[in-house]
């Protein structure tokens, strides 16, 4: 009779295990989702790196069209000096103007426009050089082109203390004195002497120095 109990309750038991069994097993496959994994710390940094370098390139390209703007401004004076400088010269004022020399025996300007409404026009020679009046005078006459060659002819002959000037030399329309290096003198004539259409030079007339120390003069409107 014990044996016919037992063979049931060891079923019973044996029943109970295999469903403990079967309960564990459909829980683990049960187990909560697992949050996904963060972002590596390379990634992250990647696309901070992306970020940072758009923002860079719409930077850059807003502001380009405002760097321009000085560039052309900037190439624009140089052509406006340019201009200026290859205009002749009346140095000082409207009608006056201002020679510069040197023992290289040069002038600059090489020509003066005179303006017809000026009433008296005033020429200033600067001698920059360092030699002696004795070796390196310099001074300005003004004449007709047509008259250059009898002033600098009678000019040596009155020499030195007569500035190379003929005194009384009615075909010179103006001269200053004759410098040495350092010095500068002023003369001042009437516009009325000049007439339109007429051929004009300003020179040194000291011997020998005529070749490069010449200039144009113009009668203008």
């Amino acid at each position: 009779m014990t044996a016919y109990l037992v063979q049931p309750l060891m079923k019973i038991y044996l029943g109970l295990i295999a469903a403990a069994a079967l309960t564990l097993t459909a829980c683990g496959d049960n187990k909560p989702a697992q949050p996904a994994e963060s972002a590596s710390p390379a990634a992250t940094a990647a696309a901070s790196e992306t970020a940072a370098a758009s923002m860079a390139a719409a930077s850059e390209a807003a502001s380009a069209p405002a760097a321009s703007a000085p560039t052309a401004a900037s190439g624009a004076a140089p052509a406006a000096a340019s201009t200026a400088a290859a205009a002749p010269a009346a140095a000082g004022g409207e009608c006056e103007a201002v020679i510069v020399s040197d023992d290289a025996m040069k002038f600059d300007p090489k020509e003066i426009q005179v303006k017809s409404s000026c009433k008296q026009y005033k020429i200033t020679l600067k001698h920059e050089g360092k030699m002696p009046k004795s070796a390196m005078g310099h001074n300005v006459v003004v004449s007709k082109s047509a008259d250059k060659d009898g002033i600098l002819a009678d000019g040596q002959t009155a020499g030195e203390a007569n500035n190379y000037v003929k005194a009384g030399d009615e075909r010179v329309i103006a001269h200053t004195k004759l410098l040495s290096g350092g010095e500068q003198d002023s003369v001042t004539f009437d516009v009325s002497k000049l007439a339109k259409g007429e051929a004009y030079e300003y020179y040194c007339s000291f011997p020998g120095h005529y070749a490069t120390m010449n200039g144009k003069l113009t009668l203008v409107d």
